[in-house]
């Protein structure tokens, strides 16, 4: 089969991003890799590791190691290790969307994304919430974000919200909608025939019958009643503070938590360094590091390439899965 053709974007150029491109530029590969970053980010990270990295036309992938194919997307402030410029933040952005594009035009096969800095970005002058969501809008889906390391999987029905608004943000038509697109993705880019999936309650102890919060009763128990009408295995609501107890999560294919803060701080605490972060629901996989930019490490060769080559790994992967599904149903052909 032809190997899956993958766009690569570093992220933040004053960050660990462009080290971690070189990183993984030197392991073999069966996959093709076009970069879009600027050369000059690359190259600086390249000397200070002092790796090899030939730079190629996009029209020419490589699969060898130290070599990459780069769509230019030169920053108007050359970027200095450990210090962002504002000012490249529009660079930042038109790399993830030009990558991005390239798929949905069918010319790329899947996006992997290194680390971004929010703030940065919104003191450029774009308003700026997170990746997941700039490639939602650029899509025009509905998106789920997902974590998974070699433990777990965790899908979150709410992500980048205060606290406060969580409660309020969970509603039937969104967590039915979140709880298809995650069951979707187990089936189509995992290869599970019938996902388990564990969904948490809002509350402490899932609302303790109504005690400790209605949101269990009156808006999750209805929803994966539904749900399971449809043909969904779901689970709960479950308790947050047992549902990831080991003996638990091996009868359950992924969980979705609530809110962001409710879900992460597990999965990174099982294995921050192999996690990485998927965007469910896009027409193309999207696979990112589940890391900052890590301003303080950048240059030194001192940052963690684990994540970035997991993630290349699973975009690979999901993009091989994607196109045999699609060889096997062509269009007109039978579902």
């Amino acid at each position: 089969m032809t190997p899956p053709r993958l766009a690569l974007v570093p992220g933040e150029p004053a960050g660990v991003g462009p080290e971690l491109c070189v990183r993984l530029l030197q392991r073999p590969r069966d996959y093709d890799l076009i970069c879009y970053a600027d050369p000059r980010s690359l190259r600086a990270a390249a000397d200070a590791l002092a790796l090899p990295l030939t730079l190629l036309p996009p029209d020419r992938p490589s699969r060898a190691p130290g070599e990459v194919a780069v769509v230019e997307i030169p920053n108007p402030v050359p970027p200095a290790f450990g210090a962002p410029e504002p000012g490249n933040a529009a660079a930042v952005i038109q790399a993830l969307r030009d990558a991005a594009q390239a798929c949905l035009d069918g010319r790329l096969d899947g996006v992997i994304t290194g680390p971004v800095h929010k703030a940065v970005i919104n003191q450029g002058g774009i308003a700026y919430t997170g990746t997941t969501e700039l490639l939602a809008q650029q899509a025009g889906c509905e998106v789920v974000m997902m974590l998974a390391n070699d433990i777990v999987r965790v899908g979150l029905a709410t992500t980048h919200l205060p606290l406060r608004d969580v409660a309020d943000a969970i509603a039937p038509e969104p967590l039915a909608r979140t709880l298809r697109i995650v069951d979707a993705a187990l089936r189509g880019d995992f290869g599970l025939a019938r996902p388990r999936i564990a969904v948490l309650g809002l509350n402490p102890h899932a609302g303790e019958a109504g005690h400790l919060g209605r949101e269990e009763i009156e808006v999750i128990e209805p929803v994966l009643a539904a749900l399971r009408g449809e043909g969904l295995d779901l689970i709960g609501p479950l308790p947050a503070d047992t549902a990831f107890l080991p003996a638990k999560l091996q009868g359950f294919d992924a969980v979705v938590a609530m809110y962001h803060d409710q879900g992460l701080p597990v999965l990174k605490y099982s294995g921050f360094e192999r996690a990485v972060n998927l965007t469910l629901g896009l027409p193309y996989p999207r696979v990112a590091v589940d890391h900052g930019t890590a301003l303080d490490l950048a240059g030194r060769g001192l940052a963690d390439p684990s994540s970035l080559i997991a993630a290349a790994d699973a975009c690979a992967r999901i993009a091989h899965i994607r196109s045999t599904r699609s060889d096997r149903n062509p269009p007109g052909g039978s579902p």
